[in-house]
């Protein structure tokens, strides 16, 4: 089975932080049946199942809703393991294709004989215990509400497979699986409930919840065109540099030149120019120059043909290169209408007061104002900069105000110091947890294998690291494409066949 990764869809989202959100890639699959050994023809691996979740695992007298999930259980033999997931904060429909062996999800189905199930996180896409996205509703989405969702899923569901009411964690060995926010997701289901899932395997986990999170463009800076980065500073530092002169009229012309004059504040001003590095996020191994992010630093960096040497062009040449690639390109390929959908400061837009499900943006937001943080903002004073200063977590915090006005009097600070200790952080240790990370991953600061932590690399938990983008070695693909990659994966199968060689019934 062969399947094409799917870069993350842009769309006019006038909150730019949130085009930055900790998420894996799209992979959907095409309507298509399996034959399994024994002939027997398989559900169409679309086919979407429903559980019966606990609204509250505080409160079970509430009741239940329904819970998607998808499955494949093609690999699938008596007493082979359970691989589960969720995608995280996503709608599930286009993720399906995490249960096959185009991922690591399948491969290791594929290995040990199991079956490999995807549950939709509460509150995303249509797993929603309420029929609005209301501060009320959200109240239920937690952390801890979403770890106790996969523990009920494990030991109360009987999957729609042959001997599917027969797999309890206690009959068969579980094991979660997560990438990026749903990968932090796993760690910490792993530390609060030990003993339900026999063994892990994280993809760019972002375990260390991180309120001010500049270092998410310390990849991009240091591994993008040096060239390109060069002149990108020289543009942020002159814009840092007119804005604590207060030299209205100058930035004011500046922004002029990327056709958004119109936007009153400036902060909203810096935070746009972000938006071209949202676009490192969704690159893999095999993204060529024709992807979105290599053709803005072209456009700033190859003039009649010729290219920059490593300090670019300068400033003149950065600004009007990267103005004219807004107003040529970028403007018609992120579909951004600049006074309608980059402007912040307007409480009653609709993008604040949307309460209808299947709002993904809406619903991370509350776990970010919440919980969650990372704020992906300028960095401290005497390191390189690729974005503004102008941006701290005010900037974002002041817009969960705007979203929950109902819970949010004053501009929050995320409970992130709670988050980590209630769930470890980069302190986790918890046996036969396999951690994957990649280099050039922009969410790396948050997982394991953040700069300067020295984290082990052990047998009782592995951590292996990859020349690898986001989450770049859940796809099987990659793997082919670049080797770094294939030894994470290689590896991966590898400790997955001896820790269910050790598993046996009742384990839990």
């Amino acid at each position: 089975m062969l399947l094409l990764l799917v870069g993350i869809a842009r769309a006019a989202i006038p909150n730019a932080r949130l085009r930055g959100m900790p998420s894996l890639h799209k992979l959907p699959v095409p309507e298509r049946y399996f034959t399994s050994s024994n002939d027997a023809t398989l559900p169409n691996i679309s086919t979407v199942y429903h559980f019966d979740q606990l609204i509250d695992h505080n409160n079970p007298g509430l009741g239940t809703f329904k819970q998607r999930y998808w499955m494949d259980w093609e690999f699938y033999e008596s007493g082979g393991p359970i691989i589960l997931m969720t995608p995280g904060e996503v709608n599930g429909d286009d993720y399906a294709g995490y249960t096959t062996n185009d991922t690591i999800n399948g491969l290791i189905a594929q290995q040990q004989n199991g079956a490999a199930v995807l549950i939709e996180h509460r509150f995303f896409g249509f797993s929603n215990p309420y029929d609005n996205l209301t501060s009320q509703s959200l109240a239920l989405l937690t952390v801890q509400q979403a770890i106790d969702d996969l523990v009920y899923f494990a030991t109360t569901a009987d999957l729609p497979m042959p001997g599917g009411d027969a797999v309890k964690p206690s009959q068969a060995p579980w094991i979660l699986v997560g990438g990026s926010y749903s990968g932090a997701l796993a760690s910490y289901t792993m530390v609060n409930k030990p003993g339900i899932f026999w063994a892990g395997y994280i993809s760019s986990g972002t375990v260390q919840t991180i309120t001010d999170y500049y270092d998410y463009f310390t990849p991009i800076r240091e591994y993008m065109p040096q060239n390109c980065s060069s002149d990108v500073q020289k543009v942020i530092a002159y814009l840092d540099g007119m804005y604590a002169a207060n030299d209205i009229a100058g930035i004011k012309t500046l922004q002029e030149a990327f056709g958004l004059g119109s936007l009153e504040h400036v902060d909203d001003f810096a935070s746009a120019l972000q938006d071209n590095f949202w676009d490192w996020q969704g690159l893999s191994p095999d993204s060529g120059p024709n992807t979105m992010f290599y053709q803005f630093c072209d456009a700033l960096e190859v003039k009649d043909g010729i290219n920059a040497g490593p300090d670019g062009w300068g400033l003149d040449n950065a600004v009007n290169s990267w103005g004219k690639f807004w107003n040529t390109t970028y403007y018609e390929y992120s579909t951004i209408v600049p006074r309608d959908c980059l402007e912040t400061y307007n409480p009653t837009d609709i993008y604040w007061t949307n309460i209808t499900v299947d709002n993904a943006f809406r619903s991370w937001s509350w776990m970010v104002c919440n919980q969650i943080g990372f704020y992906q903002v300028g960095p401290p004073e005497g390191q390189p900069a690729i974005v503004s200063r102008i941006l701290q977590p005010i900037y974002d915090e002041r817009q969960c105000v705007y979203m929950f006005p109902e819970v949010f009097a004053y501009p929050p600070q995320p409970a992130t110091a709670e988050t980590n200790a209630m769930y470890a952080g980069w302190n986790v240790d918890v046996p036969r947890l396999f951690f994957a990370n990649g280099l050039r991953d922009p969410w790396r600061g948050g997982t394991v294998s953040a700069d300067g932590l020295n984290k082990p690399n052990t047998t009782r938990m592995p951590i292996y690291m990859s020349d690898g983008f986001h989450t770049s070695d859940m796809v099987a693909d990659n793997g082919i494409v670049d080797p770094t990659i294939r030894v994470v994966q290689e590896a991966a199968l590898r400790y997955m066949k001896e820790w269910l060689a050790e598993w046996t019934p009742g384990h839990s």
